[in-house]
């Protein structure tokens, strides 16, 4: 599948489970926040480097896309475990190797806990460890998202911590309990303090299972049901606790599940670059990089340059580029900020022709050439700025993460050339 052939499916700005097909066989199932816009980044230039050579191949291979459009994050997550758990799509298998999913997992007691764990693989789900369990639920392939997800379940659906010991497990000869933390807090439904049944308490085991397998619907009927039957039998403080339970379900705010690994594909992505020599001697390049505004240190990059070009910054400049454009790995820069208008010049012609042309000379045919804007810090004869110079609405709207990478920029390149010159023998740094 190719750029060309997306666009012949209407994919939603919404969230929901996206799977990519060959003929009938599922090749890969993902969850996104907009349907559309990660689909799309399957496609962009950078997806060997941040998905890795499998995921290409899925994508070349695939000539089908279905989704199920769903109404938060949080259900396009526990929709995504159910699938991949009920298909076992091969590049979801290969693409976690030997790191581990995550699982839920309900303990077999009369107050069932809910806690997280790992296994290796999908083996975990056939290991002796797993039957001990009442309840798996997984795989699912984001963890941090999974811990998020299970605090705003809890805060609908109060459960048992792995830590909370309920009162019939402790001797039966003492009596007042001490109610748990998560009792104080109202995330524990009482278990320690017998302050509810096993049956009770069985009722939110059922739905939080319901939840965790996907199954929003038959959960939802089952609370209307409930709430109705507490209304009829006047017991109005249940139906009052079902009404807010099945409002909250239908109304989750999970923003806070929108973590990096599902904005890493719409991440606005900010590099500078600077020379720095000592009179046309000993010269360095640098690279700095912002994401979403903040620097990015673990992405900065040295150039020891090899061209002898005795003090003229732009070849430099120049070198530096094009051996920066042949690492895809890095990614590709949204924008791209120049210290000047000849080097932004430089900066505009080689993105614009040699990217394009190593693409195509490494068969990257599948992806999306996105060539990044360019803008020029301009100064004054103090060294100070003068102005920005490039596009009005990108300089207005990044002024700040513009300014910020110039400066990242200059000051990394004067600091590795002052620390490459403590190194050179005989040579002190001015």
């Amino acid at each position: 599948m190719t750029q060309k052939d997306l666009k012949k499916f209407a994919l939603p700005d919404a969230p929901g489970v996206y799977l990519f097909k060959k003929g009938k066989g599922i090749l890969y199932i993902g969850k996104a926040t907009s349907l559309k816009d990660r689909v799309k980044s399957y496609f962009s230039i950078d997806l060997l480097a941040t998905r890795g050579p499998r995921i290409v191949d899925m994508v070349t291979m695939a000539t089908e896309i279905e989704w199920q459009e769903t109404r938060s994050v949080l259900e396009a997550l526990v929709v995504e475990a159910a699938l991949i758990r009920k298909h076992l799509p091969a590049a979801n298998v290969k693409e976690k190797d030997n790191r581990s999913y995550y699982f839920v997992a309900l303990t077999n007691e009369p107050y069932p806990a809910l806690s997280l764990v790992r296994g290796r693989t999908l083996e975990f789900l056939k290991s002796a460890e797993a039957r001990a369990f009442k309840k798996i639920f997984g795989p699912f392939p984001h963890g941090t998202q999974l811990r998020e997800a299970l605090e705003i379940v809890r805060r609908i659906f109060p459960y048992r911590g792995a830590k909370c010991k309920p009162c019939q497990l402790q001797s039966p000869t003492l009596s007042g309990y001490r109610p748990c933390f998560s009792r104080q807090i109202g995330l524990c439904p009482g278990c320690c303090t017998g302050e509810i049944t096993p049956a009770e308490y069985g009722k939110t085991v059922r739905r939080i299972s319901l939840l965790l397998d996907g199954k929003i619907g038959t959960l939802e009927r089952d609370l209307e049901r409930s709430m109705k039957a507490a209304a009829k039998a006047r017991r109005f403080e249940d139906a009052d606790l079902l009404k807010r339970q099945l409002f909250a379900l239908r109304h989750i705010r999970d923003a806070s599940l929108i973590k990096p690994e599902e904005l890493d594909a719409t991440s606005f992505r900010v590099e500078a670059y600077d020379i720095a020599h000592y009179s046309g001697s000993q010269t360095v390049g640098v690279m700095t990089v912002l994401e979403d505004g903040w620097p990015k240190k673990a992405a900065y990059r040295t150039f020891n340059l090899r061209g002898r070009h005795k003090g003229d910054d732009l070849a430099a400049l120049r070198e530096l580029l094009e051996r920066r454009v042949r690492h895809l790995e890095w990614g590709v820069p949204d924008l791209v900020v120049a210290d000047g208008n000849l080097q932004r010049a430089l900066a505009e012609s080689v993105f614009s022709v040699n990217l394009p042309e190593y693409i195509k000379k490494r068969s990257f045919v599948n992806v999306l050439v996105r060539k990044p804007l360019v803008v020029s810090v301009v100064k004054n004869e103090r060294h100070q700025v003068a102005r920005i110079d490039g596009p009005k609405d990108i300089t207005l709207k990044r002024k700040h993460e513009i300014l910020l990478a110039n400066s990242e920029a200059h000051r990394f390149a004067v600091a590795t050339l002052r620390s490459r010159a403590r190194r050179e023998s005989g040579l002190k740094p001015p």
